[in-house]
């Protein structure tokens, strides 16, 4: 059986030499997931880790219902209870009022997307050695409304932007591509994955970018800080005069 690595860089199976690989799991479409790429990142820049990064599709519509709106935010339709309705309210309240401190946009959806092959782009992007490229040109122009993630044209050209060879990419999405996605949802759904950003750390699951502490924490009690000592374990507001004072890469 593939290893996860494998599934999702496939001939680039190979990381550097780091002593441990962390499984983080990410959807394009949760904005608490881009707000946790900037502090993950700092995971391999504190500790001798590697971050695989994988894709894994909510299914929004089962827990928070589903809504659509118009340009000008007019509903459309919508099969939403009023407490579901709070809760998304306040779900896009709080990520902007994160958002905001680092100079961040983040516009509510117009509907619910399938990011499906947004994430099938992800696993192409690991494997041309473009993730981080690919990344933040998706997360910064989806939250801006300015990416249609359903459009295969449309995520092959970002592809092209984050420097990918995008020759492959058509058959990879009908083919080896879709396998890849449906097999790391398979593991996920192996290891108990429900929500986005997850970090799988020698088999136990971390949900949410408030768990990182908890993370930086176990890496350092297994000896695996960069430099000597350990690493500091809460970067919460790292950007915040008085807050920790440690950039994020």
């Amino acid at each position: 059986m593939l290893s996860l690595l494998e599934v999702s860089r496939g001939s680039r199976g190979d990381t550097d030499m780091t002593s441990k690989t962390l499984d983080i799991y990410i959807d394009y479409k949760s904005p608490y997931a881009y707000l946790a790429i900037a502090p993950a990142r700092t995971f391999e820049r504190d500790f001798d880790v590697a971050l695989n990064w994988l894709p894994f599709t909510l299914d929004i519509a089962s827990y928070r219902g589903s809504a659509e709106v118009d340009d000008e935010r007019r509903l459309l339709h919508e099969d939403r209870t009023a407490y579901q309705w709070r809760r998304v309210r306040y779900a896009y309240m709080d990520v902007r009022r994160h958002a905001n401190l680092r100079g961040l946009t983040i516009l509510g959806t117009q509907k619910i997307w399938d990011s499906s092959l947004a994430g099938i782009g992800m696993l192409y992007a690991n494997r041309q050695g473009v993730f981080r490229a690919y990344t933040d040109i998706v997360y910064e122009r989806f939250w801006r409304r300015e990416l249609d993630i359903e459009d295969e044209t449309v995520i092959a050209e970002v592809l092209a932007a984050a420097g990918a060879d995008t020759k492959a990419f058509a058959e990879f999405v009908s083919g080896e591509g879709r396998i890849a996605l449906d097999t790391v949802h398979s593991r996920a759904d192996e290891f108990g994955v429900f929500g986005v950003p997850t970090i799988v750390l020698d088999g136990e699951i971390f949900w949410g970018r408030e768990q990182f502490p908890m993370v930086r924490l176990r890496l350092n009690e297994l000896g695996l800080a960069r430099g000597d000592g350990e690493a500091l374990v809460d970067l919460a507001y790292p950007w915040r005069p008085g807050g920790a004072g440690v950039g994020w890469a």
